[in-house]
């Protein structure tokens, strides 16, 4: 069973830069697909970004945050990341990373970090 931590997030001004992390524990994770997921206050989670291993390394990004958010992960510390550039408002959310252990779904969970950006 794996576990996921994340960390980094916090309260910034619009325009700042936040790098979050996901340290994964239990088992190297290094060929799963991985993802971030965030909530907004008082709305539902909503897909951020993932990274899928076929072959070699492939990335997905939501509208929203294409070209201005990235995904890498870090084998040798079994960890994933969310560069998050020019954050905006909107960005404000609880963020999650999650894995498909081994299937087709996202079964494992962190407990969220906090992103507040301010105008």
């Amino acid at each position: 069973q794996v576990q996921l931590v994340e960390s980094g997030g916090g309260s910034v001004q619009a325009g700042d830069s936040l790098r979050l992390a996901c340290a994964a524990s239990g088992r190297t994770v290094s060929s799963e697909t991985m993802g971030w997921f965030r909530q907004p206050p008082g709305k539902g989670r909503e897909f951020v970004a993932e990274i899928r291993w076929s072959g070699g390394y492939r990335y997905y990004y939501a509208d929203s945050v294409e070209g201005r958010f990235t995904i890498s992960r870090d084998n040798a510390k079994n960890t994933l990341y969310l560069q998050m550039n020019s954050l905006k408002p909107e960005d404000t959310a609880v963020y999650y990373c999650a894995i498909k252990a081994g299937g087709l779904t996202y079964t494992n969970w962190g407990q969220g970090t906090q992103v507040t950006v301010s105008a």
